[in-house]
């Protein structure tokens, strides 16, 4: 699966997917766009976003998009807070369908 890490998730988190191809949004040379725009981009190129950011889902119409979203859900975006997420995480990784928007949290 293409897995784009959002600037709001440590780039350390990649490592931890295995099994997938996983660019962080800077690697992307995006950096800095709005969510808008970035779901915009990376439609087609990736086919789940993972964020921290846990307003996306609310300030963005994902209508027609075939990208999904995984939204972690965690008191902080430190690597050690989002580490137990993972197994969760890679378990939903090759269940969600295009489009989607999933919640991982404890």
């Amino acid at each position: 699966m293409r897995v784009l890490l959002d600037e709001s998730v440590p780039r350390r988190l990649g490592a931890e997917l295995v099994g997938h191809e996983v660019q962080t949004v800077p690697q992307a040379g995006w950096a800095g766009l709005t969510n808008g725009e970035l779901l915009r981009r990376a439609n087609g190129r990736f086919d789940v976003l993972i964020t921290a950011d846990q307003n996306l889902e609310f300030q963005q119409n994902r209508v027609g998009l075939r990208i999904s979203v995984v939204v972690l859900v965690a008191l902080d975006n430190r690597i050690e807070t989002l580490r137990p997420l993972i197994p969760s995480l890679l378990q939903m990784l090759p269940q969600i369908g295009p489009g989607k928007l999933m919640h991982v949290s404890l």
